[in-house]
């Protein structure tokens, strides 16, 4: 997963596919710039997704806060090459819930601290 973000008003946008030539995508009048994947977490707030496999079930949470200016903003299911996200209101819970896949990926995105992975085996 490829997210850019634009540094001037926080505009999120997840490339799809790579560009072979000179182009880079711009908002505000500026390159927008790549998010950094994270898969350690060092700070106070927990960003991982976290999970348990319930029979034929996964249980997804992240341990973090919920304000109004931060939070997780969505939590991605990458399977094969399929991908199921769940949108995130400061408002909800970080918990969701997706049809087991094994060797497939968690992501989360905190709207202060970037996107983060989880490995699911």
């Amino acid at each position: 997963m490829k997210l850019v973000k634009c540094n001037s008003c926080g505009a999120l946008v997840k490339v799809l596919e790579e560009c072979n030539g000179n182009c880079k995508i711009q908002c505000c009048g500026e390159e927008m710039v790549e998010v950094s994947l994270n898969s350690k977490d060092a700070s106070f707030e927990k960003h991982l997704p976290q999970y348990e496999k319930i029979g034929d079930k996964i249980k997804v949470h992240v341990p973090h806060v919920m304000e109004e200016e931060h939070y997780i903003t969505f939590i991605t299911y990458q399977h094969g090459n399929q991908e199921e996200t769940i949108y995130l209101n400061s408002t909800d819970e970080a918990k969701v819930e997706f049809t087991y896949y094994p060797n497939s990926k968690l992501y989360s995105y905190c709207n202060k601290h970037g996107l983060w992975v989880t490995d699911v085996e």
